[in-house]
């Protein structure tokens, strides 16, 4: 299969194109900044005045938008907040702009999303097929996301929207800023404690790339979360547990919305998700519970 990647160079792409030139895919990265041809990977130019990506895109089989400026980099700024809403509606549109142009349309289109689109709760517990109203900067902007992204189904492409949890992973994501204060023995509960962390370990989100891409029969939202999320509080003790180091020193609120100002809410709130699609289709976790996750990436 021929497929074609935004975001390709990010801490999900770089995971995500390993495992699929290892499958035997030919990968094409969109990228500003085109690279010599390696290992099954191409590079096209995208995003610029001087780019025609659709040119060399004619025979693509699937594309997969994972662009757009990283939510866990930067203080939430009016700017940055306009950044990153900005940078995924253009993102999509160009893609929206290239298939349309294409004379052989692909066969499946999968878009990053997050569950950030679902309000915080302490009691609800989501899944994809919840009624609910986003109602906060992320949610509002990962609707508007899924929405731009949906336009790709006139064209009789199976669309799907992967809304990542936490993702778990080394060398990005939230994770290592969990962590580090764990290492300098400081670590313990941020908040209430109470608030839900639906989590998933960067192999099983790439994986459950692939497995969209595979089954027909996945299309519309997919949570990718694992079947267990955990507290704030059990989280902070797992990787106490697992890094061996205390969990004491509590992060009150008040000094995180101070520090990391609307931001904050990404550890001060949380939305307890769980992956029925995934689940009623069969899908397989390598890591379907947190301390195997953090082992597999911290001892």
């Amino acid at each position: 299969m021929k497929i074609a990647i935004t975001g390709g160079t990010g801490f999900i792409g770089r995971k995500l194109t390993a495992l699929l030139v290892n499958e035997g895919h030919e990968i094409v990265i969109l990228t500003r900044n085109p690279k010599p041809e390696n290992q099954g990977i191409s590079y096209t130019k995208w995003l610029s005045e001087d780019a025609a990506p659709e040119k060399e895109l004619e025979n693509v089989d699937a594309f997969i938008n994972l662009a757009g400026v990283s939510i866990n980099d930067g203080r939430w700024s009016a700017k940055h907040q306009k950044a990153i809403y900005t940078s995924r509606m253009e993102a999509t549109d160009e893609l929206l702009r290239i298939i349309d142009s294409l004379s052989k349309k692909p066969t499946i289109f999968v878009n990053a999303s997050a569950i950030g689109i679902y309000p915080v709760s302490l009691d609800a517990e989501y899944t994809e097929q919840s009624i609910f109203t986003p109602n906060d900067f992320l949610g509002k902007t990962v609707l508007d996301w899924e929405n731009k992204a949906k336009q790709v189904e006139q064209y009789g492409v199976r669309t799907v929207f992967m809304r990542f949890g936490v993702v778990l992973g080394n060398g990005g994501g939230a994770l290592p800023l969990m962590v580090l204060p764990y290492k300098l023995f400081a670590g313990g509960t941020v908040g209430s404690g109470k608030q839900w962390v639906s989590w998933v370990h960067i192999s099983d989100v790439v994986r459950a790339i692939l497995f969209a891409l595979q089954n027909e029969n996945v299309y519309g939202p997919v949570n990718v979360t694992t079947p267990s999320p955990v507290s704030m509080k059990d989280f902070g003790k797992t990787i106490a547990s697992v890094l061996n180091r205390p969990h004491w020193f509590p992060a009150p609120s008040i000094l995180m919305k101070l520090v990391l100002g609307e931001k904050s809410k990404l550890v001060l709130e949380g939305q307890k998700v769980l992956p029925k699609v995934l689940m009623d289709e069969g899908f397989e976790y390598l890591f379907p519970r947190l301390e195997l996750a953090l082992k597999d990436l911290y001892r």
